[in-house]
């Protein structure tokens, strides 16, 4: 199982919009791909959100990525999440060994 860990910053404010967001991208990928995401909130930062996303293998994402940014929704979706971004985003890949 191949793993894609994000961490991000967003203002409070925001979380309405982001999980908005995030239900929509949610779609789309389940479109072309067989995903699977946590999003998970700080308790102790609360504009530190965590995104974890499995998928069966580190080919399969390679594949169908280019796919799922050629979507016509995508790009604005995430033009959309920039924009409520009050840090960078932190990206790490895992893989499954237990």
């Amino acid at each position: 199982m191949y793993i894609k860990i994000y961490q991000y910053h967003i203002s409070p404010e925001n979380e309405h919009e982001l999980m908005l967001i995030q239900r929509k991208v949610g779609q789309i990928y389940q479109n072309y791909i067989d995903i699977q995401t946590k999003i998970l909130k700080s308790r102790i930062d609360e504009t530190k959100w965590t995104e974890i996303s499995f998928f069966k293998s580190e080919d399969d994402y390679q594949i169908k990525l280019p796919l799922i940014n050629s979507d016509p929704g995508i790009q604005e979706l995430y033009r959309r999440f920039e924009a409520l971004l009050i840090s960078e985003i932190r990206e790490e890949d895992y893989e499954e060994w237990l």
